[in-house]
Parts: C-alpha cells; sequence; structure tokens
C-alpha cells in the first residue's frame, strides 16, 4: 500500500485504487501513524494530536476504538499493539513524506555535488508529491506539520538555487517576489532574488532588495544581514562574473527515482558550504566567504566537545547506531539509567559528525526559562546591537530560530531528564523551522514529540558468572582500564578473575559505577571491593572532583533520578523493590497497589527497564529504592503481599506442571523463580511457617525439574528450623515434602536420616496425596516401597485406576519399577509401555523420560544395549526439550552405558563427561557419581587402573547413601572397585 498525507489523507492498494478509511478520526490516527511509518508512537502522543488539548472521558477506549476502526480498513496486521503504543506495518518509503524527504536530500547532494540539472529535476519530483497542506486530516498535530511545511519550503529553495545555476533568472523573479513576500525574514531567499535580478539585468533592484533586508532585520530583530545575504550584496556591488553563470543544459535523470531507499551517503565529506549555502557552478569564481571559527580535523565546528581524558571502551556497536540513527532521523534521544554513559557516547558521537557541532550541558540549567540562554550562550551569540528604545526586546527563541534557520548543525543537548518539558518545546519549535537542523538529547526520560528517534543505552555487556575469557566483555574490559590508570600494571588474571567479574555483574554493568569501584584500587584490594559491595552506596563514594556532583558518589546517581518522580511514582519504585528477578503489570498491580500507568512511566524515565515482557530494576536501583522502602514502614505489608501473589501463582502453575501445558508453566515459573525463593526465604523470617511450606510444598515440582537442588534444600532446612520438632496440624503433606527436599543435596547425615525415618512415621505407604500431588513421586524416590514388595505391588493395582490421570501413569511406572524388583520382566516391561502411553496421552513430557529411562534400564539388563540406546537417546530428546538438565545427565549416563555394552568406549566417555557437566551445574549428586562411575568404567576398559580407582572413589563419595534410587548406582560402584583391585 501506498500512504498519502502532504494533502488530504489517502490509502492507495497495489493497483493503484484508493482504499475506503471512515471518519475523521480514523483518517487522524492513520496519518500520525504513517508518519511514524515502522515505528512504534506512544499513546499519549497519539491522544495529544489526535483530540488536543480536550480529549474525551475514557479516552484510552476512545483510541483503542479508533485503532479497531483503522483495523478493519487496513487489515488487523498492518496495525500493531505494543505496550509503548501503536505501529504501522508499513515501509517508510511507501508513504509521501518520507519520499518527499528523500528526494529532497538527494537533490540537495546533487546541488552540493555541482549537479543542477539533476538536482532540478529531483526536487522539482519531490516538490510535485504535495497535494495541498500536510497532514491535513491531523488538525492537532501541529508542530509536525509545521516541519514538514519548513522542509518543503528549503526545499522550494534548493531548486530556486539549482534554477539559478542553470541560468533562469528571469523566470524566477516572479515567483521569488511572492515567496519574499511570504517570508519576509528568511535571508536565502533574499539572495536568490538578489540574484536573480542581477542576472536580469536589475542591478539595481537587487540592491535595494539588500536595503530593505537590512532595515527589516534591524527593526525587527536587532540584527545585522546574515554571511550568506552580504556576501551576495557585496558580489552584486563588484559585478561578481559569478551570479550570471552560463547557461547550461540541464543533466537527464529519470522521472522517478529507480528505488525507493534513500542515497548511500558521500563517501567523503564536501568541503564547500552547507546545502543552505548559495552553491557555485564548478569552474567559476566562489563568492567572498565570511570569516568564522577554525574548525576541526573533522570539517565542521565543535563548540562545547571536550577532548577526552579516557579511553572510550565497549560502545562500538552503540556508536555505529547512534551515527545510523542521526543519518535516518533529525531528532535522536539517547535514553537510559543513570550512570549508564549517554553522555559519553554522545560526545563521542559528536565528535565523529563531519559537520558543525554544538555540545550544549544542561545539568546546571534549574529551570525551564534558561534552557534557550543556554543553547545560545553554547552557541556563543551574543546581542549585535544594544536594544532602542523603540525597538522591541527579541526572545531567546527567536534568536535561535533566526540563527539557525538556514545552518547546518547537529545540536547535542545533554542531561535533559530535569528538563524534559522544556527541552520539547525547544527541540520541536528549532526543527520545524531549520531545515537543516538535528538534535541529539541524552536524558533518563524520552522527550515524548512526534519523529523522536529514541535509542536506549543499556549497561555494559556482562560476563557469566564463570566465564571463559572475562576481557570478551565490555564491563570487564572498563574495570581494567580504569583500574590501570590508579594502579599501574593492574591485569584482569587468574588471581583475581573472579573477584572483578563479580564486581561488574553486582554494579549491573553501569559504567560509572564501574568507574567508581575502579578508583577504590588506589586503597584497597580488588577482593576487599567485591567484599564490600553489600554496601555499594557507602563504597562508592569518591569520583572525580570535576564530575558533576550527581555524579561523584554512586549514591547521588540514583538520588538524582528518585528526585525527579511525583509522589506516586516513588511509592511505587519503593514497593517494587521486593521483585527480585523483576514483575509483569499484572504482579506489580496487585503486589504494589498502584495501577500500571505508573509502571509504564517508571519504565519511561529510566528506573526500571523492560525486558522479555518484565519490568525490572538493576541491582543498584532496587537497592536504593529498598532503602526507602524500609524508611517508609511498609517493608513487611508489601512482602506479605509479594509472598501472597507467589502462592497464588504456584497453586495455579503446580498442577499444570503435569499436563501437556507443561512447557509454557516452566517457562512462565522460570521467569518467576528468584521470587519463588525469595518468598519463601520471607516467611522463614518474618515467622508465616504455614505459608512458607504451602510454597515450598506446590514449588517442589518445577525445582525438581528444573534441577534447582542445592539451594532449594537450603531453603527447606531454615524453613523446618524455624518451625522447629512438629509440623502444623493439618499439613502432613506439606510438612512431609518439606523434608524430602532437605535431602536433594545427597548429603547424608544423621539430621536427613532421621528426617527420611520420619516420613514414615508421619504418612503410610498407602497415603494417596490429596493437595501435593507430586510428594507421590518423590516419596517413593528418596524412601523406596518399605516391607514386603509384592504387597507394595498388589496396593498400586488395588488403587491406580481410581487416581488422576498423573498420578495414574505413575503408579503404572512404579509398578514396573517393583515388577523389575521381584524379577517379572515380562511383567515390569508391559507396565513401563502401559505408563508411557498414560503419561504421552497426557501430554506429559517428564514422566515420559523417567519411563524411558526405566524401559531402557531394563533393556541394558537383558543385554540388548541397541534398545537401551535408542530408549535412552530418546529420553534425552525430550529432557532437552523441557530443558530439565538433570533428566538430561540421567539419559546421558544411560546412554553412555548402552555404548560400553556395545564396545564404544569413546562415545560412552563422551558422553559420561557431558552428563557430569550437567550434573555439576544442577547440584545432582546422584547423576554425578553415576557420570563418574561411567568415566571409571571406561578407563578400566582402556587399562588405566589408576584413573579408575580414582573416578571410583569420588564416585563414591558423591553418591547418596540413604537415597532408594541411588542404590542400584552404589552396587555398580562397589563392584567396579573390587574389579580394578583384582586387576591392579
Amino acid at each position: 500500500m501506498r500512504f498519502e498525507i502532504l494533502g488530504p489523507t489517502s490509502v492507495l492498494d497495489e493497483d493503484g485504487a484508493p482504499v475506503a478509511l471512515g471518519g475523521p478520526r480514523v483518517r487522524a490516527l492513520l496519518t500520525l501513524l504513517a508518519l511514524n511509518a515502522g515505528r512504534v508512537v506512544d499513546a499519549g502522543r497519539l491522544v495529544d494530536d489526535l483530540y488536543g488539548p480536550h480529549p474525551p472521558d475514557g479516552v484510552a477506549n476512545a483510541l483503542q476504538s479508533q485503532v479497531s476502526r483503522l483495523r478493519r480498513a487496513l487489515g488487523r496486521d498492518l496495525v500493531e499493539f505494543h505496550p509503548a503504543g501503536y505501529r504501522l506495518v508499513a515501509d517508510p518509503h511507501d508513504v509521501d513524506a518520507r519520499r518527499f524527504e528523500l528526494l529532497a536530500l538527494d537533490g540537495r547532494r546533487a546541488l552540493v555535488a555541482g549537479d543542477a540539472g539533476r538536482a532540478a529535476a529531483l526536487l522539482g519530483e519531490a516538490l510535485e508529491l504535495w497535494r495541498g497542506a500536510p497532514l491535513a486530516d491531523a488538525p492537532h498535530a501541529v508542530s509536525a506539520a509545521a516541519g514538514l511545511e519548513e522542509l518543503r519550503l528549503a526545499a522550494v529553495e534548493d531548486r530556486l538555487q539549482a534554477d539559478l545555476e542553470l541560468g533562469r533568472h528571469r523566470d524566477l523573479v516572479a515567483e521569488l517576489r511572492r515567496l519574499t513576500a511570504a517570508h519576509p525574514l528568511r535571508e536565502r531567499l533574499r539572495a536568490q532574488l538578489m540574484r536573480a535580478l542581477y542576472g536580469s539585468g536589475r542591478q539595481a533592484e537587487a540592491l535595494a532588495v539588500y536595503d530593505e533586508a537590512r532595515r527589516l532585520l534591524d527593526r525587527e530583530l536587532g540584527i545585522e544581514p546574515g554571511a550568506e545575504l552580504a556576501a551576495v550584496h557585496l558580489a552584486v556591488l563588484r559585478a561578481d562574473p559569478s551570479l550570471t553563470p552560463p547557461i547550461t543544459v540541464p543533466t537527464a535523470v529519470p522521472t522517478a527515482v529507480p528505488s525507493p531507499a534513500p542515497s548511500p551517503a558521500p563517501t567523503s565529506t564536501p568541503t564547500s558550504a552547507p546545502a543552505s549555502a548559495p552553491v557555485q557552478p564548478r569552474g567559476t569564481q566562489s563568492l567572498p566567504e565570511p570569516v568564522g571559527p577554525a574548525v576541526s580535523p573533522g570539517g565542521g565546528l565543535k563548540q562545547g566537545l571536550r577532548a577526552q581524558l579516557t579511553s572510550f571502551v565497549g560502545r562500538a556497536e552503540e556508536l555505529a547506531q547512534v551515527g545510523a540513527r542521526l543519518r535516518d532521523s533529525r531528532l535522536v534521544t539517547l535514553i537510559g539509567p543513570g550512570g549508564a554513559g549517554k553522555t559519553r557516547l554522545a560526545q563521542e558521537a559528536a565528535a565523529q559528525e563531519p559537520g558543525d557541532v554544538c555540545f550544549v550541558p544542561l545539568a546546571h540549567v534549574a529551570g525551564a526559562a534558561g534552557v534557550p540562554g543556554a543553547v545560545l550562550v553554547a552557541l556563543d551569540i551574543r546581542d549585535a546591537l544594544l536594544p532602542a528604545p523603540q525597538r522591541a526586546a527579541v526572545g531567546p527563541v527567536t534568536r535561535l530560530l533566526t540563527a539557525l534557520a538556514e545552518r547546518d548543525l547537529l545540536l547535542v543537548l545533554d542531561n535533559c531528564e530535569h528538563l524534559v518539558g522544556a527541552v520539547a518545546e525547544l527541540a520541536d519549535a528549532l526543527l520545524a523551522s531549520c531545515p537543516g537542523l538535528r538534535v541529539l538529547t541524552t536524558s533518563r526520560e524520552a522527550l515524548g514529540i512526534t519523529g523522536e528517534s529514541i535509542l536506549p543505552v543499556s549497561p555494559l555487556r556482562l560476563p557469566p558468572p564463570e566465564p571463559d575469557d572475562p576481557l570478551e566483555y565490555a564491563a570487564v574490559r572498563l574495570f581494567a582500564d580504569r583500574a590501570a590508570a590508579v594502579r599501574p600494571g593492574f591485569a584482569v588474571d587468574a588471581d583475581h578473575a573472579a573477584d572483578v567479574v563479580r564486581i561488574c555483574r553486582a554494579l549491573d554493568g553501569l559504567p560509572l559505577a564501574i568507574e567508581l569501584a575502579a578508583a577504590r584500587l588506589r586503597t584497597l584490594s580488588v577482593a576487599d571491593v567485591a567484599a564490600r559491595l553489600d554496601d555499594r552506596f557507602r563504597l562508592l563514594t569518591r569520583g572525580s572532583r570535576t564530575a558533576l556532583p550527581r555524579h561523584q558518589t554512586l549514591r547521588a546517581v540514583v538520588a538524582w533520578s528518585w528526585d525527579l518522580l511525583d509522589d506516586a511514582e516513588q511509592r511505587l519504585a519503593a514497593r517494587l523493590s521486593v521483585f527480585v528477578g523483576g514483575a509483569t503489570p499484572e504482579a506489580a498491580e496487585r503486589v504494589c497497589g498502584l495501577p500500571e500507568e505508573v509502571l509504564f512511566s517508571l519504565a519511561e524515565k529510566s528506573l526500571v527497564e523492560y525486558v522479555g515482557g518484565r519490568y525490572r530494576m538493576l541491582d543498584t536501583i532496587r537497592a536504593f529504592c529498598a532503602e526507602r522502602l524500609a524508611e517508609s514502614g511498609e517493608t513487611a505489608a508489601i512482602r506479605d503481599a509479594h509472598t501472597a501473589y507467589y502462592l497464588d501463582l504456584v497453586l495455579t502453575a503446580d498442577p499444570l506442571l503435569r499436563t501437556a501445558d507443561q512447557l509454557t508453566w516452566l517457562a512462565r515459573l522460570d521467569q518467576e523463580s528468584d521470587d519463588l525463593e525469595a518468598a519463601v526465604r520471607w516467611t522463614t523470617a518474618s515467622g508465616q511457617p504455614e505459608t512458607g511450606l504451602r510454597l515450598l510444598a506446590h514449588s517442589a515440582c518445577y525445582w525438581w525439574m528444573r534441577g534447582h537442588r542445592g539451594v532449594i534444600a537450603g531453603l527447606a532446612a531454615a524453613l523446618l528450623a524455624r518451625i522447629g520438632d512438629a509440623g502444623p496440624a493439618g499439613m502432613e503433606e506439606e510438612y512431609v515434602m518439606c523434608l524430602l527436599v532437605t535431602a536433594w543435596t545427597g548429603v547424608a547425615d544423621d539430621v536427613v536420616r532421621e528426617r527420611l525415618a520420619e516420613v514414615h512415621e508421619l504418612l503410610p505407604i498407602t497415603h494417596l496425596p490429596e493437595r501435593v500431588e507430586f510428594l507421590m513421586m518423590m516419596r517413593s524416590m528418596f524412601t523406596g516401597p518399605p516391607g514386603d514388595v509384592e504387597e507394595i505391588y498388589h496396593e498400586l493395582q488395588a488403587h491406580t485406576e481410581g487416581l488422576p490421570p498423573w498420578q495414574r501413569a505413575l503408579s503404572y511406572s512404579g509398578a514396573g519399577f517393583v515388577l523389575q524388583i521381584l524379577g517379572r520382566i515380562e511383567e515390569s516391561l508391559a507396565s513401563f509401555r502401559h505408563a508411557l502411553a498414560a503419561f504421552r496421552a497426557i501430554g506429559e513430557r517428564w514422566g515420559a523420560v523417567l519411563v524411558l529411562s526405566g524401559l531402557g534400564e531394563l533393556a541394558s539388563r537383558e543385554g540388548d544395549y541397541a534398545a537401551s540406546y535408542a530408549l535412552s537417546d530418546e529420553g534425552l530428546t525430550l529432557a532437552r526439550e523441557l530443558g530439565a538438565r538433570a533428566e538430561m545427565a540421567e539419559a546421558l549416563c544411560r546412554r553412555g552405558d548402552a555404548l560400553l555394552g556395545m564396545g564404544e568406549p569413546l562415545g560412552g566417555r563422551a558422553d559420561f563427561e557431558e552428563a557430569a557437566e550437567l550434573a555439576r551445574r544442577v547440584g545432582s549428586m546422584d547423576m554425578l557419581a553415576w557420570a563418574h562411575l561411567g568415566m571409571a568404567e571406561v578407563a578400566l576398559v582402556g587399562g588405566e587402573r589408576d584413573a579408575a580407582l580414582s573416578l571410583l572413589a569420588q564416585a563414591r563419595a558423591e553418591c547418596p547413601d540413604d537415597w532408594f534410587s541411588t542404590e542400584d548406582i552404589r552396587n555398580r560402584i562397589d563392584e567396579a572397585l573390587g574389579r580394578a583391585v583384582s586387576e591392579r
């Protein structure tokens, strides 16, 4: 589709036929989205430009209604919803406004290159796209429309300049008379009229135009004519031959641009005047140029940019992105949290610009009224004349508009967050009236005006806890660079790499925080700095004396952002600190008691970041906000609300983990895992044992499937210590699950043995769980079938058919294991197959992996190693699909055993080594012992008895003694030890 907004809004389909759009609001909405085609438009901006200063009640619903109507007209896929607003899914080049900009830009480039004929043709084609007033169907989008009008007028000026270069002086006089009358303060039009008159043999009239312009500028603004107009005046007085170039035949160009893509940027920067200045044909004498300040080696004047004292580390990709955005957009805003490095990135980007740059620091500007004045000072613009009594004072914005109207300049406005409204108004006014101007701003909050391109500046890339090469990560490289400056010879080596990684991770990769930490190496060791990060705000207090006060300490960095929040935002920020792993809008609203719009506002102000559907705080910001929460006295109440939310979540999720929806719910709980742990810790610390038991019992299935063994066992042990010798009445199932979870570490001490023995006393073997379904699995695994195995089998058979689907499938599997113990192999095989079919019927992969392991063991015992390999491989595939690393390790061990039986020890070793690594990561001691047992058996096959004995000793130390499920591994270790000793 093609979208036309340079006049009444219209849409043409692929055949060029108009598309019916509907009423005025729908047309206005389309106009605003098309103006930003391919980019998300903030819903607040849409409301402002749709309804103006008096939006209707229920404006959010009204906007959604218009979006629905527009989707019906264009197709649902063309209008996308995003958390921040809406996006028209269209190539920007299919919008006439964007195509106009590209054609006008190509025309200006041709003009700069001296190809006036091509420039005239391209600019003429660009101007033919206009069918009337721009954005005519969006009457409230005044600023955006004014900006387009200004671009059109600049294109007209460029086209007139090209025509003058082609010798068309006489044809242009009447048009230029009309334009100067309509725009009396535009000096370029006056200069062009003077050239047209002089080229038509009317020198006196040309000089009269200059005199009129001089008097008007003095009367209205109190300034003298600019350099361009003065230069043309001088050239007329001198009868400079360059004013009447020879008439040339225009260069033939296509009537349409062959491709809608923008022309490539020139490979080198022209050394001539900016595109808005008069362009001389090649081979002619140039007009005298006014004397100006010296330019930088890059070819442009750099005002306000300081030479840097430190290297620029880790931002090459972001630097390239800023350059690309500045080529595509006239307003780019770098947003991010305090200390992320926005100012330095802007400075580096500005230094790379080939043209003029002015850097304006706004940190010291106290109020909105001071913003235009700060820009005037940075540009070194002073009053040319003292104001006369009869002359009205000229405001700073008017002076800026006059000074920048025909100048190509990148204006960098730094540290705008405390002046967002004033900066937005000024940037909007300047961009609308100064077509050669581009603006780059840095802020913790976007300006929120039409046409703004927002580029988030994230913290530096962080290493994992145990990286192979820490220096591959920008955060570590920055620390190393700054540390070497205060401690010569410092390098990230094996002695302190772990501490450096810990420091960078604890400080979220924030460049300012990392620099403050590196500075402490003047008086502390790396290990000391890492150890003191729990009190980071006290530790990181010695920044550069010449830095802004809010950049001299870590606390001041965050406090500056905090002080810019309103009361509701501060309350939510403080309460949100109870979330460890971030929150969804629904969770934040329920726990914190404030509407989600406040959360979105925090995201816009860079207090929280939006990642993967969740809103999270950097740890440094979270620590600061937690202090504010404690000061408010709300900590206990908000943590209780947080715990209640997660209890409801696990009560919903737990049964669904054992259904066809388990992948969805595993992924959901993966996002919430850190907060689940935090909730359990809070119940222990605050003395809420019943809530803690319920949380832990209904999270056990998730934690077991994900292999979170050691940490969770510690949580369970701490909770039991708080409860005492007996569990709460009526919570036997939850209490027993907690007892079993303490055994997950695989460490069989007297306390664990007593707890496992207590399980049999609390719940009889015939007990079928009513609330904690996964208890059925955990109990049999850790305590096994006590007493008469045959009796247990008959008990299983008697109750199986009346059980819920998952328990029934698990009973079939349990029967298979019992029959295997009894030596009834064919019946065991049939029971396992029955279980596998039952698990598959409910879509439960984890149970299927369990059964496939049992079938693989049976096949191995019968000597059918090929079948065992195939079954183990199938189980491994399912375990990988689940992301269940402990089960992956088990399948690899089973497959490794099969490979050994098939006479392929090298393949077996590879499987055992991978299994050992997986088991080590999740703390699965039984699988780690099995993997080392397998590696020992491979060593025995290869005649490496000493290596085998070492591995077997390691496996025996790792293997849990009191788990029923590890009895076979213990027996195999003992048997292999006997073989190894006898062979020695």
